[in-house]
């Protein structure tokens, strides 16, 4: 089958661009090669998106995928490798197969930016974790360590501030970089503590994560915790589209607010683009955009 539509990712940029095009009468295949609802589930309460006064990132984006199920959207659980332009018509290369449609919109987001320091690898899903959410209650009433100083950073010693003893932020900069709003609460929390202008040296443990050792003007010390969770920002996942979408040093896609790329009929949309905010909302008016742009380009074929 012939799609007038793929989508590419299954975050609130793709999901809201497959509503879109839906809506536009057009056939629509998603596909996602993990979880639905992309980095937006690792959030656990959600106060900035419009019409909802609270809502988790999961909540919101089952009742995303359940909109776009109900307007017609046939999707597959694939992870895609190569877009070949092939004129009018564009092959989507997955790890299990192909598939054709006139217009493709990537919107893969992007994934956990990691450390990167000795030990690392060997604890994550094992004392390193980077979703409060998922992994906060095998931490209940234990000391756990927070890395980074942003947004993200900040509402996870949040969440975690809830169930455990103990929580250490830890920011390489000499200051927050999220919301004042955040800092004002995460200052009224008796059980946080902060390190600013420390970075992390690596983990310690042999078979089981017992710490960190991290670095400031004084030098090295240790950090002793029963688990670690990262938040220090996002590595965008574009490196299997190079070849039809233009990519920044970063690699982002290189595409400005009209989500259009140097090849004619694939379009991205969301957190995987140049752009300067990266909310859900603004990940979903990309998907809005990048659909009736490919809209019309089907329309006009």
């Amino acid at each position: 089958m012939t799609y007038d539509i793929i989508v590419v990712g299954a975050g609130p940029a793709g999901l809201t661009a497959a509503l879109y095009a839906l809506r536009a009468g057009k056939s629509v295949l998603i596909l996602e090669k993990g979880a639905f609802g992309g980095q937006a589930t690792f959030s656990p309460k959600i106060e900035n998106y419009p019409g909802m006064t609270e809502i988790s990132g999961s909540d919101l984006a089952d009742k995303m995928v359940e909109q776009v199920l109900y307007q017609g959207a046939d999707v597959d659980v694939e992870e895609v490798v190569e877009i070949k332009n092939e004129g009018n018509l564009k092959k989507v290369v997955t790890d299990s197969g192909e598939h054709l449609a006139r217009a493709v919109i990537v919107a893969t987001g992007a994934h956990h930016r990691r450390l990167g320091v000795e030990g690392e690898d060997k604890f994550i899903g094992e004392g390193i974790s980077f979703c409060a959410v998922c992994d906060g209650a095998f931490y209940k009433d234990k000391k756990v360590l927070v890395i980074g100083g942003g947004n993200s950073a900040l509402q996870e010693a949040l969440s975690l501030s809830e169930i455990c003893e103990e929580v250490t932020i830890v920011q390489n900069l000499a200051f927050f970089t999220g919301e004042e709003r955040l800092q004002a609460l995460i200052n009224k929390k008796d059980n946080v503590s902060v390190i600013f202008s420390h970075t992390v040296e690596r983990v310690l443990g042999d078979t089981a994560f017992e710490g960190i050792v991290i670095k400031g003007e004084k030098g090295e010390r240790e950090l002793k915790a029963d688990g670690m969770f990262v938040a220090i920002g996002l590595v965008p996942e574009m490196k299997a589209f190079e070849s039809v979408i233009e990519l920044d040093e970063r690699g982002y896609a290189k595409s400005g607010e009209a989500c259009i790329t140097k090849t004619e009929g694939i379009y991205v949309a969301g957190d995987c683009r140049t752009k300067d905010v990266r909310q859900i909302s603004t990940a979903c008016a990309d998907g809005a955009i990048a659909a009736l742009t490919a809209v019309k380009y089907v329309e006009n074929l």
